[in-house]
C-alpha cells in the first residue's frame, strides 16, 4: 500500500486534482482511499456526489467522544469503489484544525480502515501548511510519497518551494520523499517550461502538466470527476495519464529547496518578475 499526500497553495486545485487522479487510478483497477485533511471537508464531494460528508470531528462533537464512533459512520464508498473519509475540524475560530487530522488518522488506524486490499491512500492536505497537525501525514510516517500541485503563478511556486523545505525537514528523520510537481495549468506565460525548470532545480520532476479546461468546472457543478462525467473527453485522458504516471513512478527524492534569491532568479529568467516590474512602472506613471 502506497500512502501519498497532496500539498499545494490554497486554491490551486488540490482537491479537484486529487479526486480526478483517484478516479483515474480506480479506472486502472486500483483500490484507493481518500482521507480529506481540510476542515472544509471538500476532498471527497466529487467521489460521493455530495456537498460534504459527515466528518470525524463533526461526529466526535456530536457524540462527545471518539470511543463511541463507528467506522461506518465516517467511511463512505464513492465512485470507483473509492473509500472516502473527511477529518473535519473544530468550529470556526475555536481550537486547532490540525487536531482533526491527527484524531481522524488515529481513529482510522485503530478501527481497521487501512485494509490489506488497498493499493493507495491519498491524503488531501489543507493549503501549503506543513506544520502542526497538517504535517502529520508526513511527520508521523504515514505518507512517504508527496506530490505538490502548482502552476506558473508566482505564489504557487513560492508555496511549492516552501513545501519542499518541509519535506526536506522530515526526510532527514524518516522515509518521506517527493514524487514530483503536478502542474495544474493556469495558462501563464511559458508555464510548462517554467515548472519543468523549477522541478529540475528542486531535484525532482514535473510528473504531469494538466491543461486548463472548462470541462473540469462543468463536471464539478454536477459533483463529479471528469472521468465519470465525460469519460471520452480529452481532459479525462489527462487525469488517466497522471494516474498512470503516479502508479508507475519510481522517482522519489529528497528535494533541494531553492533560496529566495534562487527562486526569484528563476522567475526573472522566464521574464515573470520583469513583467511585474514593468506593470508596476506603468501603474506608477499613470498616477
Amino acid at each position: 500500500m502506497r500512502q501519498i499526500a497532496i500539498y499545494g497553495k490554497g486554491g490551486i486545485g488540490k482537491s479537484t486534482t486529487t479526486q480526478n487522479t483517484v478516479a483515474g487510478l480506480a479506472s486502472l483497477g486500483k483500490k484507493v482511499m481518500i482521507v480529506g485533511c481540510d476542515p472544509k471537508a471538500d476532498s471527497t464531494r466529487l467521489m460521493l456526489h455530495a456537498k460534504a460528508q459527515a466528518t470525524v470531528m463533526d461526529l466526535v462533537r456530536e457524540l462527545g467522544t471518539v470511543e463511541d464512533l463507528e467506522l461506518g459512520d465516517v467511511l463512505k464508498v464513492g465512485y470507483g469503489d473509492v473509500k472516502c473519509v473527511e477529518s473535519g475540524g473544530p468550529e470556526p475560530g475555536v481550537g486547532c484544525a490540525g487536531r482533526g487530522v491527527i484524531t481522524a488518522i488515529n481513529f482510522l488506524e485503530e478501527n481497521g480502515a487501512y485494509t490489506p486490499d488497498l493499493d493507495f491512500v491519498f491524503y488531501d492536505v489543507l493549503g501549503d501548511v506543513v506544520c502542526g497537525g497538517f504535517a502529520m501525514p508526513i511527520r508521523e510516517g504515514k505518507a512517504e510519497e508527496i506530490y505538490i500541485v502548482c502552476s506558473g503563478e508566482m505564489m504557487a511556486m513560492y508555496a511549492a518551494n516552501n513545501i519542499a523545505k518541509g519535506i526536506l525537514k522530515y526526510a532527514s528523520s524518516g522515509k518521506v520523499r517527493m514524487g514530483g510537481l503536478i502542474c495544474n495549468a493556469r495558462k501563464t506565460d511559458k508555464e510548462y517550461e517554467l515548472i519543468e525548470a523549477l522541478a529540475a532545480k528542486l531535484g525532482t520532476q514535473m510528473i504531469h502538466f494538466v491543461p486548463r479546461d472548462n470541462q473540469v468546472q462543468r463536471a464539478e457543478l454536477r459533483r463529479m470527476t471528469v472521468i465519470e462525467y465525460s469519460p471520452e473527453h480529452p481532459q479525462a485522458n489527462e487525469y488517466r495519464e497522471l494516474a498512470r504516471k503516479i502508479s508507475e513512478n519510481k522517482m522519489l527524492v529528497v528535494p533541494k529547496p531553492l533560496s529566495m534569491d534562487e527562486l526569484e532568479d528563476l522567475l526573472m529568467e522566464f521574464g515573470i518578475m520583469e513583467a511585474d516590474d514593468e506593470n508596476v512602472g506603468k501603474a506608477e506613471a499613470a498616477k
